[in-house]
């Protein structure tokens, strides 16, 4: 979810006027499944991005020059191609030069608008010389930002009154009661405040995210797709080399999600990327004259504890009525942990709780979680349950949820509340569809040769995950020795060459390669 926000950040502050609309069609490119004609052969009408913006950060994205915005339709159930419909919302920057074809973008998330990633990209896509060369496409993948419909489970004021509830951690047998209460609350929420309810939950998962990927290669005159996943975009690459191996033209995959880890293992796993981000954080912080957290590095996780800890109880202000929960600001610990450019902001932020003061960290928070300055929601959140829900099998066992608490504060002992481990089942457990998807090594025989970028220090995708996905689809793998949630294309030279260099001719980088720095 940073990436997508600080991409957004890159695009042009001035206004420019809309480009002409253009309606393009031509018929399909490349294979086509059986009753996905009109689909795969559908007409696009590109137009001014503005009507698409569905929050701040798009509204601010969407004022990039030369930008031009359209809606793919695909089938609801692509077990169903001639029943219900949906859109997805589509951004292009058109090639500058001589056409490859075009570089398709997700950011992960599950559920972070591929829209506002795509025009966050296009300084840095055309420095690197792919501008010139693809048209750089970004999608909201179904039921996020501007595609229709959007997933929907809690209102603003629901949004806000969760997160400033910390009885959520509350291990005790009332505690669990209440927290399952309000799973099954959520759960039955989204089904009934969804468009198409079930059906739409049923169908937004990865396997139905790689099918639309398919379609709009088509529809974008593609024979072959060249496509960019970041985080769990990584994996939405991996499902459709699965589906569509034969065609892949190239595929670029950064700060990979493990294609064998279930939900679990996966827990564990970015807990234990968040604890060492936090050991970083604090042997920088420590040496620095006004560390909150003291000036020794091995006390800096007490030292957080005892900082944080009181929160539960005592929320303290932030200045617009609410006030700053444990949850908040850990959330807005775990945002900062993101990249180390954001490391000053987290001491600020730490010191200013010193003072009964809360701002800085719930602004943290309100980056991560979409909340806008009027306070309103992105879809982010909610969506980022729902596909979870039916990319992964639930996990009901008390005793499986236990145990990966009791891993997950042993990793990242800094997060640890010093409450018990609670076993309430979350929301997918009570889910109303089953899931669509498990994690497996996937088959991609005939697949070309993909590139995986995986940073030593990643805090929310471990460094592992992405050599373990290199392994699996077979593919070259990229290491980034650094302290943040994916590279390319943010100004580490040495990475970004490697990966244009790939993108434009297919060379991929020497085993065993490695970056560091800018």
């Amino acid at each position: 979810m940073l990436l997508a926000a600080s991409l957004a950040a890159c695009t042009s502050s001035g206004k420019t006027e809309p480009p002409a609309p253009t309606t393009e069609s031509h018929p399909p490119s490349g294979p086509v499944p059986a009753g996905l004609e009109r689909f795969y052969g559908q007409s696009l009408s590109w137009a001014d991005c503005a009507p698409y913006a569905t929050s701040e950060d798009a509204r601010s994205a969407f004022q990039a020059k030369d930008i031009q915005c359209a809606r793919l339709t695909v089938p609801l159930d692509y077990a169903k191609p001639a029943g219900d419909t949906i859109t997805l919302g589509l951004l292009r920057h058109k090639a500058t030069g001589e056409r490859i074809g075009s570089l398709v973008v997700n950011p992960g998330g599950p559920g972070a608008s591929g829209m506002v990633a795509a025009a966050g990209l296009i300084k840095p896509v055309t420095s690197t010389g792919l501008g010139k060369r693809f048209d750089l496409v970004g999608f909201d993948p179904r039921g996020i930002g501007a595609s229709q419909p959007a997933i929907h489970c809690l209102t603003d004021q629901e949004r806000d009154a969760d997160r400033a509830d910390d009885s959520e951690t509350d291990g005790s047998p009332a505690g669990v009661l209440k927290q399952e209460a309000q799973e099954k609350d959520f759960a039955a929420k989204c089904a009934q405040r969804t468009e198409d309810g079930t059906a739409m939950l049923a169908n937004v998962g990865t396997r139905d995210v790689a099918k639309d990927l398919d379609v709009l290669r088509s529809v974008l005159g593609d024979e072959k797709l060249t496509y960019l996943g970041y985080s769990y975009g990584t994996r939405i690459g991996s499902a459709y080399a699965e589906a569509f191996p034969r065609n892949v033209r190239a595929m670029v995959l950064d700060g990979a999600v493990d294609p064998e880890q279930d939900a679990v293992e996966s827990l564990v796993a970015q807990g234990q990327g968040f604890g060492t981000a936090f050991t970083q954080f604090a042997k920088w912080c420590t040496a620095q004259q006004d560390c909150a957290l003291g000036g020794d590095a091995g006390g800096a996780v007490k030292a957080f504890q005892d900082l944080t800890r009181p929160l539960i109880d005592f929320p303290v202000p932030v200045g617009d009525g609410r006030k700053l929960s444990y949850e908040d600001a850990t959330t807005g610990v775990i945002q900062a942990l993101y990249q180390e450019s954001l490391w000053d902001t987290l001491n600020t932020g730490l010191n200013e709780l010193k003072q009964q003061r809360g701002a800085t960290l719930e602004k943290l928070a309100d980056i991560y979680n979409e909340r806008d300055s009027t306070g309103k929601y992105g879809t982010t959140q909610d969506a980022f349950t729902a596909i979870r829900c039916v990319d992964d099998p639930r996990v009901t066992d008390p005793a499986v949820i236990l145990k990966a608490q009791e891993e997950y504060v042993k990793v990242a002992p800094f997060l640890d509340d010093g409450r018990p481990a609670s076993a309430a089942r979350d929301a997918c457990a009570f889910w109303p569809v089953p899931n669509t998807s498990e994690p497996h090594v996937p088959n991609v025989e005939g697949l070309a040769k993909t590139l995986v970028i995986s940073t030593t220090n990643d805090p929310a995708t471990p460094y592992q995950a992405g050599v373990n996905l290199a392994k699996g689809l077979k593919g070259a793998l990229l290491t980034y020795e650094g302290t943040q949630h994916t590279v390319f294309l943010q100004g580490v030279k040495c990475v970004d060459e490697a990966g244009t260099d790939y993108l434009l001719d297919g060379t991929v980088p020497p085993d065993g390669k490695r970056c560091s720095g800018q």
